[in-house]
């Protein structure tokens, strides 16, 4: 295995800590957006009152110009309480962000080590490959020179036996010189 089980799971438990932290910021963020659609809304409703109160004030309706001072006061009400919980929430979803980030930073450094570590094991299953491959080219060869001198003793007037040869094979090569 290339990698060590306690690296795997370090991994898992990290890539878990980010999908968490994700979900997390994404519903800080939510809350954000909704809080910040209701400031909006408010805004808008603020507007609508003071419409209210200067149309009335061109048309004389008392019950308008009522109606529209009561709505500017609550929006202040409203202005005053979205506005601290915006800012608390904006803290928030930034705090969340940060930590993201943090547990994105951890799994990925988990998941280079991961990626070393087996990078490294396949630098040295090629490299115990590539010696396997010189081990046996190396050894064909000697054999390839030992099956070789016997013929060259022949030559000079030598004769080997078939005990030379067998040695030779088992990869140890004692000359043995048959005199007959």
């Amino acid at each position: 295995m290339a990698a060590s089980r306690a690296l795997l799971r370090l991994f898992h438990i990290r890539e878990l800590e980010e999908e968490q932290n994700r979900v997390a910021l994404e519903s800080a963020l939510g809350e954000l957006n909704r809080l910040e659609s209701a400031l909006r809304a408010t805004v808008e409703r603020e507007r609508r009152g003071r419409k209210l109160i200067e149309t009335s004030a061109q048309t004389g309706e008392l019950p308008d110009r009522l109606a529209g001072l009561a709505e500017s006061h609550a929006t202040k009400r409203l202005f005053a309480v979205l506005e601290p919980r915006i800012a608390v929430k904006q803290e928030e979803v930034r705090l969340r962000r940060e930590e993201f980030i943090l547990k994105r930073v951890q799994r990925r450094q988990a998941e280079t080590l991961i990626q070393d570590a087996e990078a490294q094991a396949s630098l040295d299953a090629d490299r115990r490959g590539q010696q396997a491959l010189d081990n046996w080219y190396g050894s064909r060869q000697y054999r390839e020179q030992a099956q070789a001198e016997p013929e060259t003793a022949a030559a000079d007037g030598f004769r080997p036996s078939k005990e030379t040869v067998c040695k030779a094979s088992s990869g140890q090569l004692m000359p043995v010189i048959d005199k007959t």
